[in-house]
């Protein structure tokens, strides 16, 4: 899913670098107030995990790539926001160190993971867990289900910025200046890919993780 330089216009870019921003600096205010002394190890933790869950993308057609995130999972247990920075300081050094991810798409790369789709993912997890106990059966489940459709929507939002392209950012002759394909091709090639195989591979690395950690310490699992 991550969008490489060049693809995206750099207006576009732009944008969601100042859509990002005052969502960083929101989730650094709300996660200092609400992030326990002893959650702060598993934030770093969350962001290494999320760290090497992406490496494991495979390309797909149209320049963009497949992978699972695990933005619900860190969602589940820390919260959307600091789901949202481990994710960014997971994507940031992708960028930055290994080219996994354009450095001019950071923000449009955070908007897809670190924003959509662990927000989704958890508030579909917390519709479906409701009130359930810490350790019941439900809370997996609920969690597996909004990580696929977190997936999921954020795979559509990525193809979206790649449809956009060629509508908006073309010669006069009308070639486009950045990604080709249009929203017909890019929106299915990115839902596609992501429902098939990538979003279960989220759904099943979320609830084999938050079973685990029901049976080792309930208490991780946020209310």
């Amino acid at each position: 899913m991550h969008i490489p330089d060049g693809y995206l216009s750099p207006a576009t870019c732009g944008i969601f670098y100042a859509i990002m921003a005052p969502l960083w600096y929101a989730a650094s205010r709300i996660v200092k107030k609400t992030l326990k002394a002893r959650q702060v190890p598993y934030l770093a933790f969350s962001a290494a995990f999320s760290f090497v869950i992406m490496m494991f993308n495979v390309p797909i057609p149209g320049g963009s790539t497949g992978h699972a995130v695990g933005g619900t999972l860190v969602a589940v247990l820390l919260g959307p926001w600091a789901a949202m920075i481990a994710i960014t300081v997971a994507l940031v050094v992708q960028a930055l160190l290994f080219g996994d991810g354009g450095i001019t798409a950071v923000g449009a790369n955070c908007f897809n993971m670190a924003f959509i789709l662990p927000f989704t993912g958890y508030y579909i997890y917390k519709l479906i867990s409701a009130r359930s106990p810490a350790g019941s059966m439900r809370r997996p489940i609920a969690a597996a289900i909004g990580a696929y459709f977190g997936l999921a929507i954020a795979a559509v939002s990525t193809g979206i910025m790649f449809g956009v392209q060629p509508i908006f950012y073309h010669s006069a002759d009308g070639k486009a200046l950045y990604c080709p394909y249009g929203l017909n091709i890019a929106v299915p090639m990115m839902l596609f890919e992501h429902i098939l195989i990538f979003g279960w591979i989220e759904a099943i690395v979320t609830f084999l993780v938050i079973r685990y950690i029901q049976k080792e310490d309930v208490s991780l699992i946020k209310e």
